[in-house]
């Protein structure tokens, strides 16, 4: 069970960090750290469009773990804007007769901006939201490795909230693949 949940988070994540700008869908096995990466397009893109600057994510700062951001930021240096990509719910459902795995994996994409000000913080949370939700929405279908995105998402929206000496406001992008192995 916790493979098939690995597989699909790691592949959302190189969704995101996807280099590659000429075919939707195809996954980059290594990810140039000075290149565009698809989140940073849609980022910019987003950006130019609404008049609001945007930091550009650094590929370090989307990683596939569940951690509560206390505990993260206790432990090492966080800085933002961060993407986090976990799955929370995993369900064998065998709609699919003599196969191991057959369900849906729940993944979340958690979106975390901070800054010095609460003026503007929600915008920009959104507009990073955006950027998440316009790479679901170009890698609808066949992941591989037996994952299907059929396309729909939901996001909620955290209070803003005291974070260190900053503020802090976190958004949830939860999807469900289909994956069969």
């Amino acid at each position: 069970m916790a493979r098939t949940a690995s597989v699909v988070t790691g592949l959302f994540a190189g969704f995101l960090l996807d280099t590659d700008q000429d075919i939707q869908g195809e996954v980059d096995t290594e990810v140039d750290p000075t290149g565009p990466t698809a989140i940073n397009t849609a980022v910019a893109t987003l950006a130019v469009d609404s008049g609001i600057n945007l930091a550009p994510i650094p590929p370090a700062y989307v990683v596939t773990q569940n951690m509560a951001i206390e505990i993260w930021e206790r432990a090492s240096v966080v800085k933002y804007p961060l993407i986090q990509v976990y799955s929370d719910r995993v369900r064998n459902l065998l709609t699919e007769k003599f196969r191991t795995f057959s369900g849906k994996i729940r993944t979340v994409a958690e979106v975390r901006v901070s800054q010095d000000r609460i003026a503007g913080l929600e915008d920009q949370l959104r507009l990073y939201v955006d950027a998440v939700t316009q790479i679901l929405d170009a890698n609808r279908g066949n992941w591989g490795q037996g994952a299907f995105y059929t396309g729909g998402y939901e996001v909620t929206f955290d209070p803003v909230k005291q974070g260190g000496k900053s503020f802090l406001q976190v958004a949830k992008v939860t999807f469900e693949v289909d994956l069969s192995n």
